[in-house]
């Protein structure tokens, strides 16, 4: 009996304590967000409220009708279009939590609208589900090991693993859905034909942000999947975590493909040339309060530990970035002063951002704030929250 005893004391004192997660305050579907009380934190009221007024009075300065800004911002790219659906936007909105509660909130935040870029660390979640569930069974394997319909032929295409990709360091060279990858932000410097003709850099040494070879991780995780990636995001997180069901994952009008016989669209990791993710601000804090508390949501974990500690590890070409989150690592051009270098976020065009904080149980969304102010702006939020 005594040796039972021993057994099962050091069983509770080796498995995970399921308290914290009841620490944490998880919204039920379509109920009303709670705010926090007024001493429920220890916070400087009127900081916050001059952060909340940062982040108003600096607005996005591109069009609200999105599609003349996708053009404008992305004019210098050679063949660039609209090539998926687009929406006009709201106006500035976000939320700031605290263990769950709302310490702050501002605009409509039940509003639907792109997401742009933010689109990537959900796509890097499809990623990690898959990791998760076997269906890949390692990121350093290389992605020609699964997908051999020629994507990843050639010397330099059949070294890329699954990492190499959701790092941005691929290098990947050539076409999908009629889009070039060396036409996608090409160099300040030289024209076409020194782009088209450029010596590709060895897989894993050079980041370089590139919505095609981002597209075609997407496109190879439906291969895995052998379903669309919005249904496998709709049954395995939004579900569970009691979102909407307004949000939406497009992909541009041509990119079909076949798969076991069933024609399914294979979606986009942003939205330059349009389509991507369109959702509310709400849902979005859903989404971060899930990476929030390690991957759970209340008792239930959705996705590994093991895969959010993976995704939000420097990658070695760039410290700020991991797979396709970004991290606020002091030795990057990337860091934001004033704030704790552990926070990491994911940030789309026009100044989306989902920023979460797992050691102090903060999280920050916030929608078209001008890029260029969310490093003083989330300073200015820890500057009001202890």
């Amino acid at each position: 009996m005594k040796h039972f005893l021993r057994f099962s004391l050091l069983l509770f004192l080796f498995v995970p304590n399921p308290m914290k997660a009841q620490d944490l305050y998880f919204p039920e579907r379509n109920e009303i967000w709670k705010a926090a009380e007024s001493d429920q934190f220890k916070l400087d009221a009127q900081k916050l409220n001059v952060a909340v007024g940062f982040a108003k009075n600096n607005e996005y300065a591109g069009s609200r009708d999105l599609r003349r800004a996708i053009l404008e911002g992305f004019q210098r790219e050679p063949f660039h279009e609209i090539l998926g659906p687009t929406k006009k936007r709201g106006g500035p909105a976000g939320m700031i939590l605290k263990n769950g509660y709302v310490v702050a909130s501002w605009g409509d935040t039940k509003r639907v609208d792109m997401t742009f870029s933010v689109t990537k660390s959900f796509l890097s979640t499809m990623a990690g589900l898959a990791e998760d569930q076997g269906l890949i069974a390692n990121t350093n394997d290389k992605v020609a090991d699964y997908i051999w319909d020629g994507t990843f032929d050639g010397e330099h295409n059949s070294k890329i693993t699954w990492e190499h990709l959701l790092q941005q360091n691929s290098d990947w060279s050539g076409e999908l859905w009629g889009l070039k990858d060396w036409a996608d932000r090409p160099p300040r410097e030289g024209g076409l034909d020194d782009w088209k003709f450029r010596k590709l850099n060895e897989p894993g040494t050079v980041m370089e942000y590139n919505d095609v070879r981002v597209n075609v991780l997407a496109y190879s995780l439906t291969n895995v999947w052998r379903k669309p990636l919005p249904v496998v995001l709709k049954e395995e997180v939004m579900d569970k975590i009691g979102a909407t069901t307004t949000w939406r994952w497009y992909g541009y009008d041509h990119a079909w493909t076949v798969i076991d016989g069933l024609k399914m669209k294979s979606v986009t990791g942003g939205g330059h040339s349009g389509a991507g993710l369109f959702i509310s601000t709400e849902d979005m804090a859903r989404f971060g309060m899930l990476f929030l508390n390690g991957g759970r949501w209340k008792n239930q974990q959705l996705i590994s530990q093991g895969w959010i500690k993976k995704a939000t590890t420097p990658s070695v070409p760039n410290v700020n970035y991991g797979y396709l989150w970004w991290l606020n690592a002091k030795e990057g051009p990337r860091h934001w002063e004033g704030v704790p270098e552990h926070v990491f976020y994911a940030s789309g065009f026009g100044g989306n951002f989902i920023v979460v904080d797992q050691k102090n149980g903060l999280l920050i969304v916030t929608r078209w704030l001008e890029p260029s102010k969310i490093g003083e702006f989330v300073k200015q939020v820890y500057q009001a929250i202890e």
